[in-house]
C-alpha cells in the first residue's frame, strides 16, 4: 500500500477553480485505480503552513545550541513543532500530487511556505562532500496546474516559474522526474475554457491509472 499526498493550494472549491477541477478528477480516478492506497490531502489554505521568520530562526538556533524543545517559548514550539510535523509527514508518503493555480508565473505564496518546510537536512536531503544529495529517491511526483495563458509551449514559456522551481525542488530532494499535467488558455481563449478544462480532465483520467 502507497500513500499518496494530495497538496492543494487554491482558496475557492473545485466549482470554481480549474487546477482543483482536474485535480479532483485525477486523485477520484487513482482512488478508484488503487483502491488500498491511502490517499492524505494536505489543504495549504486550511492547514498550519508556518513562514520561517524570527521565532523559526530562534527556536532552531536554541534547539542547534543544545536547548531542549520545552525550552523554547510557547511561540517558537508552536512553529518549529509544526515545521517538523510537516517534513516528517512529506518524508513518509510515497507518492506526491501538487494542484496549484499559477499567479503571476506562480504559484500561491503558501506553496513556497510548504516547500520551505519540507526542504530540510537530514530529512529530504543530506551534505556530502560531493554537494547535497536528494534522500527521497524512488518516490514519484506530479504537478497539476491550471492558467489562463498557455506556457507550456510558445512565445512566452520563459515567463512560467512554478512548475519549473518545483521540478528543481523535487530533483534536490532525490525525485529526478516531475510530471506536469497543464490546464492552461483559459482566460486566453474564453470560448474555448470549457473543452481546455475537460481535456485536462481526460488526460487526468487516463495519467490517475499508471501514476
Amino acid at each position: 500500500m502507497a500513500q499518496v499526498l494530495y497538496i492543494t493550494a487554491h482558496p475557492n472549491d473545485h466549482h470554481s477553480s480549474y487546477s482543483l477541477a482536474v485535480g479532483k478528477a485525477f486523485i477520484e480516478a487513482y482512488r478508484e485505480a488503487n483502491p488500498n492506497d491511502e490517499v492524505v490531502h494536505v489543504d495549504l489554505y486550511k492547514e498550519s503552513i508556518p513562514q520561517i521568520d524570527a521565532d523559526v530562526f530562534a527556536g532552531w538556533g536554541k534547539l542547534r545550541s543544545g536547548s531542549e524543545f520545552d525550552q523554547l517559548s510557547a511561540d517558537e514550539k508552536a512553529k518549529v513543532g509544526r515545521l517538523g510535523e510537516l517534513v516528517d509527514q512529506f518524508a513518509a508518503a510515497d507518492k506526491y500530487v501538487f494542484v496549484t493555480p499559477m499567479w503571476n508565473f506562480s504559484y500561491p505564496p503558501v506553496v513556497k511556505a510548504y516547500i520551505d518546510s519540507i526542504c530540510v537536512a537530514g530529512k529530504t536531503f543530506k551534505y556530502t562532500e560531493n554537494g547535497p544529495v536528494g534522500l527521497l529517491g524512488g518516490k514519484k511526483a506530479l504537478h497539476i496546474q491550471a492558467s489562463g495563458s498557455v506556457y507550456s509551449e510558445g512565445p512566452i514559456g520563459d515567463l512560467e516559474m512554478a512548475h519549473r522551481h518545483l521540478k528543481v525542488v523535487m530533483s534536490f530532494i532525490g525525485i529526478p522526474t516531475l510530471e506536469g499535467l497543464f490546464a492552461e488558455g483559459m482566460a486566453a481563449m474564453p470560448d474555448k475554457a470549457e473543452s481546455i478544462k475537460q481535456q485536462a480532465i481526460e488526460r487526468a483520467h487516463q495519467l490517475a491509472k499508471t501514476f
